[in-house]
Order: C-alpha cells, then structure tokens, then sequence
C-alpha cells in the first residue's frame, strides 16, 4: 500500500517527537546582499571597554560592608555578561561575512580570508574566558583587520577613525567614492 500524504505527515511528526529538529539562525536565507563589518567592531570595541572597567573595579575591602561587596559583584557580573555577550556577537559577525558573503573567488583572490576568519573566532572565545585587556585589544585588531579585508573585496578603500567611545581604538570605515 503507498504512503498518503497523511500518513507521511504522521510519521514526520513522530520522528520529529524522537529526534527533534534544530533551530537554525541566519543573517539572511534570501539572500539579502547587505553585509558590514560594523558590529563586529563596536562589540569588539565594548569587549575591550568592558575589560577596562573589570580592570579599574576595585575589590572591597577584607572587612567591607555587605552592600560593598553586594555592589562588587553585581558590577563585576554585568562587565563579565556584557563582555561574553559582545564577545560572542563578534563570533556570530564574523561568521556570518565568512560564510556568506565571502566567495571561492574572494578566497583566491585574498588567500588569508579563512586563516584571519578562524583566528578572529579564536580570539573571540579567548576574550570570553579572561578579562585580560590584551587578549581585547588583540580582537579589535583582528576585526579591523577583518573589515578592511571585507571592503577591499567590495573594491572599497577605507581608512580608519576615532572611534570616540570610553575604551579609545578606531573603526574602519569605508571611504565614499
């Protein structure tokens, strides 16, 4: 006896009850075209600001009051959220420009794309496991790197500016034509 449509429908349903199906997340399925190494800059930006206020935050003291040491940890906690935050939207930037907006062809014609992709990624997750500032201004650098290489392949130059935000650094930004 061949299977009906509803009997299909049945046996889906039961094997996605078994074994149920991923949620996936992209940028874009349609595809849309519009990419921009932006945020990955200001999340690296705030993940090295971040590291700087975990830096300055000074300990309480041995024979601090309770409130003291309470409002430590509350500031410390949220520096340390926004930093993995930050450092894992760097991840989910880069990742999404690496795999789909990047092209055989722009791979051979810029053969350090992958190399700089996954070393970047690498940094990303190193920033979320310390608070080491270098580790920080090693991503921003990496990011930058990694924008400059994504408007080259756009035949866009660019040029870097202030980024004027509390952790200093700059953004690269395209030049207008």
């Amino acid at each position: 006896m061949p299977a009906t449509p509803s009997s299909l429908g049945w046996l889906e349903r039961l094997v996605d009850a078994v074994n149920p199906p991923r949620t996936v997340y992209a940028h874009c399925d349609i595809p849309c075209g519009i990419y921009d190494p932006y945020e990955a800059q200001i999340s690296a930006l705030t993940v090295m600001r971040m590291d700087q206020l975990i830096g300055e935050l000074a300990a309480p003291a041995m024979d601090a009051k309770p409130e003291d040491r309470a409002a430590y940890v509350a500031k410390l906690s949220r520096y340390t959220a926004v930093k993995e935050s930050h450092s894992e939207r760097v991840k989910s930037e880069v990742r999404v420009i690496w795999g789909d907006y990047f092209t055989p062809d722009h791979a051979k014609q810029y053969p350090q794309i992958h190399d700089l992709s996954w070393k970047l990624l690498k940094q990303a997750s190193k920033t979320r496991q310390g608070t080491n500032l270098a580790d920080a201004q090693e991503l921003v650098k990496q990011v930058q790197e990694f924008a400059e290489l994504f408007w080259q392949t756009k035949g866009a130059k660019t040029h870097r500016i202030p980024s004027l935000q509390k952790s200093g650094g700059e953004l690269v930004v395209q030049v207008p034509a």
